[in-house]
């Protein structure tokens, strides 16, 4: 954890920059340092980006570098890929933020990071902790891509409340927001 003098606000925090490259969350008003990600997560994000490219401007699709704000303990996150909206390219001079204040982007992937169980923090942290936050967001597609349980569960805003679906092998995923991606679970997973 990275020792902040004192709590930052969010506002504050937008301001914040350390002179590296580190990338941060907030969390109860403390600098979190953002791991770093694996090769096989990395290149499943970048795959999909790729994919996702062919459908919607490329511009709007970002691997690792889009931060969004969110609300609870952890103030912001930085998901594996985001489908922002049009109207997010409006502030090409700011922060690449997604701000409370805006429409949530059309679709949030997450990589599950390794983990030794379901009470580990990786595990917790994409399938608890940030699918309530994004749920909450009104993000209304969000993937949890698990390349260790071989399986992509889409999850879609019905009512407030995220309903999942889980495709594994050869079920080909059914996306809402991009019914053209014709991809399968296998596909996703794929580590080549």
């Amino acid at each position: 954890m990275t020792q902040t003098p004192v709590k930052l606000t969010f506002e504050q925090y937008l301001e914040y920059d350390d002179g590296t490259d580190n990338r941060y969350e907030l969390c109860d008003g403390e600098l979190i340092p953002v791991p770093s990600e694996t090769d096989n997560n990395d290149w499943i994000a970048v795959w999909l980006m790729y994919k996702l490219a062919q459908f919607v401007n490329p511009r709007l699709v970002r691997c690792h570098t889009c931060e969004l704000q969110v609300i609870g303990k952890t103030q912001n996150r930085f998901p594996d890929l985001v489908v922002r909206r049009e109207e997010h390219l409006s502030r090409p001079d700011k922060r690449l933020t997604i701000t409370l204040d805006m429409p949530p982007p059309q679709l949030v992937v997450e990589v599950v990071s390794p983990y030794k169980s379901q009470r580990d923090n990786n595990y917790k942290r994409d399938y608890i902790e940030k699918r309530q936050q994004y749920e909450q967001r009104g993000i209304w597609e969000y993937w949890i891509v698990d390349p260790q349980a071989r399986v992509v569960m889409l999850l879609v805003l019905v009512n407030g409340s995220y309903q999942a679906t889980e495709f594994t092998g050869n079920q080909q995923i059914i996306s809402p927001t991009f019914p053209e991606l014709k991809l399968t679970a296998e596909q996703v997973l794929e580590e080549d």
